[in-house]
């Protein structure tokens, strides 16, 4: 996978205006200040206002143009008295036209040429200057109709254009914009005295101390030291649901705190927050460019050379073969030349590209290269690493069997009774008490047996938690019946913890790393959008098979050393399949690299995951399945925008050329003109149709 990323932005931005190289800064964390150069946003902002400028200089202009034209004169059945130097006030404000309003496409069209590129810019300076000098060799030196008029409301056109583009432009860019704006301005930092004074969140450190009340946003990225709450992350993260935060959890500055009072220690500061860093990614993502746009780039190449021949081709074949008029077949010409630029070509993937990534960032899908967006709607498998990913991580009780009790009396037993023990059994056993409002029971004369479980006496009764081997030690029988269940949840790679009291076997508590509830949805989702899913663990046979069938996943790997998952991504590769990688971006690295789609998910506040290619803000599988969704209708998009500006070309170009000519029709500058900015125009609503987009297998 090349992970390079491109830094020249492919919109029409590119065309209309010179931009700068490299880096165009990274918004500061606290103050909002830009570094290293003029964010993109405000810079086609810029741009927009002086083609809107320029476009009301050309539309105030161009109307005495009109009016003074002979040929608009004849059309619409009315005549001014000609006056002397008439001829000369119509060069006068023609001249404004072409040498002010036009002025970027010449500057643009010579740097093009400069990198020995025949892009649209040229096309639109030969046509506009061709126009204008004619006419001015008319005013003053041959007796033959001017072209004043066209090239005034051409060069108008045009600047509409590229107004109306800047402007979509801007209005899919912002987003990164209202991003930043999440953080306050302002924080409450603790002083060593324990009181608080308001500082700028700009001049945080690592390791302050910040005091977030409820209903405030957290102005900075950090860790919990003391208080619990609830984080609303959803602007961030794409997670609607409200978010617990306890003392040791994290919090991400932008979100807002909604319950509870949080004391925070800073952890990053800067570029380093995850904020900062998803602004970046997605800034990458936007510079980034897929293979979709470098066959654009070269069909928009050819086309120019295309209108050039096509356009010479016209003149010589009306003027000296079908015996037209001088002037009748430079009309010609020039409409050749007008109507073959290039700008929905240019247009047909930054623009998709803009919406995309944004549309991903707000749906926790950071994009850190478009090629992997491209490919993931032609992968075949998709490999799961199990643990973290399609399981929670975290060992925790799965089942609870009573054999003699109730199961919330054997889950009540076992946890008051492990509450005194700090073993990771025991803590989950604890933790599925209280999350069933279970209290807890006093314990007397508690004894742990290393290796084996703990004894002890709980509400008067003496209960032994633990392994069988402690169950048979302390003379408790197991039943027939009861083995054969607890057979079945050991099969299915469960840890199996015994529960008696007063010498009866009660029941039994299993325990592993728990399926997340998404998981198996995703799974499903997946299959039904075509896709094949493997899964990849180091654990033993019993607990793979486990998942796997649990989730009805097709393949799975287990006992697999991290070393080792690369060579899986081979297996699958060699069957001439594409492969898609989701792990958790550090143990993974190897195997995200070598796929087709490197996905890090999990990544929470970390998103600067190198390895791979795709980013996942938050821990949850279905995301896969809105990537897939994403990238599908993505690729679309760019297919039908490429088809309408190449299937534009391929139609205008010989009516403008003049192969109706026979039946009287023809296609003028003006029109063609028109009908170049219109087809702008279409493939930008198409592309901001995507925003319309659901994440659903059952639209897509």
């Amino acid at each position: 996978m090349d992970h390079s990323q491109q830094n020249t932005d492919h919109s029409c931005c590119d065309a209309a205006h010179s931009l700068e190289a490299g880096d165009h800064g990274r918004e500061h964390q606290g103050d909002h200040k830009e570094h290293g150069g003029h964010d993109h946003t405000e810079h086609h902002a810029m741009m927009a206002a002086d083609f809107k400028r320029r476009f009301f200089i050309a539309l105030i202009v161009s109307i005495p143009i009109l009016i003074l034209s002979p040929t608009i004169q004849d059309w619409f059945g009315f005549s001014i008295a000609q006056f002397p130097g008439d001829k000369f006030v119509l060069f006068g404000l023609a001249s404004i036209i072409a040498l002010y309003t036009a002025w970027p496409f010449y500057t643009n069209g010579w740097d093009e040429l400069k990198e020995k590129q025949l892009g649209m810019m040229v096309l639109v300076s030969l046509a506009v200057l061709s126009g204008y000098l004619y006419s001015a060799a008319t005013t003053f030196f041959i007796d033959a109709p001017d072209f004043y008029w066209e090239i005034s409301t051409l060069a108008m056109v045009l600047l509409l254009g590229h107004w109306l583009e800047m402007r979509a432009v801007v209005g899919t860019s912002g987003a990164l914009k209202e991003l930043v704006k999440l953080i306050p301005p302002k924080a409450n930092k603790i002083k060593d005295d324990k009181t608080t004074e308001v500082v700028e969140t700009a001049m945080l450190a690592v390791n302050d101390l910040v005091l977030v009340k409820p209903g405030e946003k957290v102005p900075i990225d950090g860790v919990v030291v003391e208080g619990q709450s609830s984080a609303n992350e959803s602007l961030i993260t794409g997670e609607s649901k409200p978010v617990t935060k306890k003392v040791g959890n994290e919090v991400i500055g932008g979100s807002l705190n909604m319950d509870g009072s949080l004391t925070i220690k800073v952890t990053k500061t800067g570029d380093d927050t995850a904020l900062a860093q998803i602004v970046e990614l997605v800034k990458g993502a936007q510079n980034s460019q897929p293979k979709t746009q470098k066959l654009a780039d070269r069909a928009a190449h050819y086309l120019t050379l295309i209108a050039i021949i096509v356009g010479v081709g016209t003149f010589f074949v009306w003027n000296f073969w079908l015996g037209a008029s001088f002037v009748f077949a430079l009309t010609l010409a020039i409409t050749v030349v007008v109507i073959t630029c290039p700008h929905a070509l240019g247009l047909a993937i930054p623009t998709v590209t803009t919406i995309t990534t944004t549309l991903a960032a707000r749906n926790g899908i950071l994009v850190k290269d478009m090629d992997g967006l491209e490919n993931a709607k032609d992968i075949d498998w998709i490999l799961f690493d199990k643990t973290g990913t399609l399981t929670n991580g975290e060992f925790g009780v799965i089942e609870v069997v009573g054999f003699n009790a109730d199961e919330h009396d054997v889950i009540k037993m076992a946890a008051s009774l492990e509450s005194k023990s700090e073993h990771v059994i025991a803590k989950s056993i604890v933790a599925k008490a209280k999350s069933e409002r279970q209290n807890l029971l006093p314990v007397n004369n508690f004894k742990a047996i290393a290796g084996h479980g703990v004894i002890g006496t709980v509400d008067s009764k003496e209960v032994i938690v633990g392994t069988v081997k402690l169950m048979q030690d302390n003379g408790i029988e197991l039943q027939s019946e009861y083995v054969k269940r607890i057979s079945s949840l050991e099969q299915r790679g469960n840890t199996v913890v015994y529960v008696a009291q007063d010498k009866k076997l009660i029941g039994v508590v299993a325990l592993a790393d728990a399926i997340k509830p998404e998981s198996k949805q995703a799974i499903a989702e997946l299959k039904l959008l075509g896709k094949q899913v493997a899964m990849i663990t180091g654990d033993q046979d019993v607990v793979a098979k486990s998942v796997a069938e649990a989730l009805g996943i097709d393949k799975y790997f287990s006992r697999v050393l991290p070393e080792d998952k690369v060579n899986k991504v081979k297996e699958l590769q060699k069957g001439g399949f594409k492969v898609m990688m989701v792990g958790d971006g550090v143990n993974d690295a190897p195997a995200l690299t070598q796929s087709e789609v490197g996905v890090a998910i999990g990544a929470g506040t970390d998103v600067a995951v190198a390895s791979s290619e795709i980013v996942l803000v938050k821990n949850n599988p279905l995301d896969i399945v809105k990537l897939v969704i994403l990238s599908k209708a993505t690729m679309r998009k760019m297919k039908q925008n490429l088809g309408w500006a190449l299937g534009y070309n391929i139609v205008a170009i010989p009516l403008a050329a003049g192969v109706l000519g026979s039946w009287g029709i023809f296609l003028r500058p003006e029109w063609g003109a028109i009908a170049m900015t219109l087809s702008s125009v279409i493939v930008v609503i198409n592309a901001l149709m995507l925003r319309r987009i659901t994440f659903s297998h059952k639209s897509n």
